[in-house]
This record gives structure tokens, sequence and C-alpha cells, in this order.
């Protein structure tokens, strides 16, 4: 029998207004940005293990076409704190403990998208 396939990264694509502005935002928020230069208007933002891509979509509805991605990282108040030092526009939620023992917040970003931050509660 043949080994076991390996999923290996997973990279969600999410759907923006304006790529260039997205690209800044998520520089702003402390992620390393590439934009695609095969000619469509598509990027890449990754910071440590975790990357998404972007795709400019004209017919994109922040309140109908909006991604959620969930980002596990080890200190959800540490990335609060700099993403609110960044100045990025969109609305930033208090960290919380969830019952499920992470503590999180969330960042929704002016194209719709709903980031949810959470690291495990350390006892």
């Amino acid at each position: 029998m043949p080994d076991a396939v390996v999923f290996e990264r997973v990279a969600p694509v999410v759907p923006v207004l304006d790529l260039d502005a997205a690209l800044e935002r998520y520089r702003r928020l402390g992620f390393v940005v590439e934009p695609y230069t095969g000619g469509e208007r598509y990027g890449f933002v990754d910071r440590d293990g975790v990357s998404l891509h972007l795709t400019e979509w004209a017919e994109h509805d922040p309140n109908r076409t909006g991604a959620h991605v969930y980002m596990y990282v080890s200190d959800a108040d540490a990335v609060r704190a700099e993403w609110a030092a960044s100045g990025v526009e969109g609305r930033l939620t208090e960290p919380f403990e969830t019952a499920y023992g992470l503590r999180e917040f969330a960042y929704v970003d002016p194209d719709g998208t709903l980031h949810r931050v959470g690291s495990l509660v350390t006892p």
C-alpha cells in the first residue's frame, strides 16, 4: 500500500476590492506582502506559518462576500496590541477567553474579512 498523502499547507483566497490597499494593510499588520506579477490582480501575504492569497474582485461586496479566517498564534494579546498600534482601518474587538480554552480577538477589515486570532489559555 502506498504511503499516505500528507496535507502540507493551506492558503485561503480572500476577495478584496483594492489589491494595493489590501497589500498595504497586511504589510502594516506585520505580514510580508508580494503582488503577483503575472498580470492578474492577485497577491500573497505571509507571516510565519500563515499564508493568505488576495484576489481583487470588482463584484466583491464586503457585506455579502467577505471571508472568514482563523489564525492560531502564540500570544493573542500581543498580536492584538500590535494590530491596534498599526492604525489600520477596520474594527478590532478586545481579547477575551472562550469556553473552549482560547484567548481570542477579532478584526474585521474594510473588505469585510473577519480575522479571528487566538492562542491557548495558559493556566
